[in-house]
Formats: C-alpha cells, sequence, structure tokens
C-alpha cells in the first residue's frame, strides 16, 4: 500500500528530490507537498510513476537460501549489497529482503531460483510460526526454507521439507516471515521487462541530447 509516510522515508533515504517526483509523475512542482500534507490524494495513474521514481518497488536480494542444499553464509560469498535487485509490479515495504531458492527438497510448492521475500526482522515468537514454511537461519548460521516444527524440548525446532529428510533438533538464530514468492518463470519476465524499458529509456536519451 503506498502511502504518505512511505513516500516521505523513500525521497529521504534515496536523497531525491520533490521537485523530481513531481517531473517523474509530469505534475506540477506543489502537487508533491500537497500529497504529502494530505491536501491531494494520489491519483491512480500517478502510482507508478511514484513507485519507479522512488524504487519503492524494488527489493534486495540478499543471498540464497537451501531447499535441500545447506546455504553457509560465510561461505556464499555475497557482496554487502546482496545478489541485486527484483522489481516488482507493486509498491514494497522497506522492512522487507529477498532470497534466492537453492535446491528442490520443497518441491513442487517450491523451485529452484524462485524468490522468497520476507519481513527483515522477526516479528513474531518462535511458537507462532509452528508448522509454517519460513526461512530460517540456525545458530550454526546455515539458511534454510523450511517447515517448522516444535522440537522435543524448549527452544528446539525440526525442520520439515517435502523431498528431503528433516532436520531435527536445532536452534533458530531467525525466523524470516515469507510475505510474497515469486517463482522464477516470473522473476525471469519482470527482469526482461526492466531490461527492455532500460533500453527503450537509454535510446530516448540519447536522441534527446542529439537535439
Amino acid at each position: 500500500m503506498l502511502d504518505v509516510a512511505m513516500i516521505e522515508r523513500a525521497l529521504e533515504k534515496t536523497g531525491k528530490s520533490k521537485g523530481g517526483l513531481a517531473q517523474a509523475m509530469g505534475v506540477r512542482a506543489g502537487a508533491v507537498s500537497e500529497i504529502l500534507s494530505g491536501i491531494r490524494l494520489i491519483k491512480a495513474s500517478e502510482i507508478a510513476p511514484i513507485m519507479e521514481y522512488l524504487e519503492l518497488n524494488s527489493v534486495p536480494i540478499m543471498g540464497r537460501v537451501g531447499a535441500g542444499a545447506s546455504i553457509e553464509p560465510d561461505l556464499e560469498q555475497v557482496p554487502p549489497e546482496g545478489l541485486g535487485d527484483v522489481e516488482l509490479p507493486f509498491a514494497m515495504s522497506e522492512e522487507t529482503i529477498a532470497f534466492e531458492v537453492s535446491g528442490d527438497s520443497m518441491l513442487p510448492k517450491y523451485e529452484n531460483g524462485d524468490v522468497i521475500i520476507v519481513f527483515r526482522e522477526q516479528r513474531y515468537p518462535l511458537s507462532s510460526f509452528y508448522g509454517e514454511e519460513a526461512v530460517v537461519r540456525l545458530k550454526s548460521g546455515e539458511r534454510y526454507l523450511k517447515t517448522v516444527e516444535r522440537g522435543s524440548s524448549s527452544g528446539l525446532v525440526n525442520l520439515k521439507s517435502f523431498n528431503a529428510k528433516p532436520i531435527n533438533g536445532v536452534k533458530l538464530e531467525w525466523i524470516g516471515e515469507i510475505y510474497v514468492t515469486l517463482p522464477r518463470g516470473q522473476i525471469e519476465r519482470l527482469r526482461g521487462k526492466t531490461a527492455s524499458k532500460n533500453r527503450k529509456a537509454a535510446r530516448t536519451g540519447g536522441r534527446s541530447s542529439e537535439k
């Protein structure tokens, strides 16, 4: 949901200006200030340019998560900024991050190459995730996409897969609550659309600079 608070945070985070946002929206300069002050509502036609200009539809892919494979962050060699961004056709909260699925133990629901968007911070206690699928990080550092089940004693869990043996009696350091799941095919189409848009923008910019 796109709201004023999200726009204000995005302006501050990106360092972009209200004037630049107004230009991207195709409105007069004062319209953005009116939106931020609650005088004016955002029109449906303005949502897409706002999201694109402020990068509100971009989520960083912060690494891979094992669905069969064991992903150890210390050995993964992911740069601090992540593996890149995935751009979505809707606004995303800055509280979210993404992981790419590696492995096939969660087939048929999750495939190798799917992207799982989760909340950056764990918002609920461990017990609330029993019986749910989640991205988890073990105390020993490995990351997995598994179903979380109650363990044999307090603080321990069993991690279950659709197509692999369970991992029993482990402690979790973090649970990433799943927000959105994007199939690999959809990711490829979104990336293709973004690349096409960038090429079009580059051609348009090139013609403009020649005038």
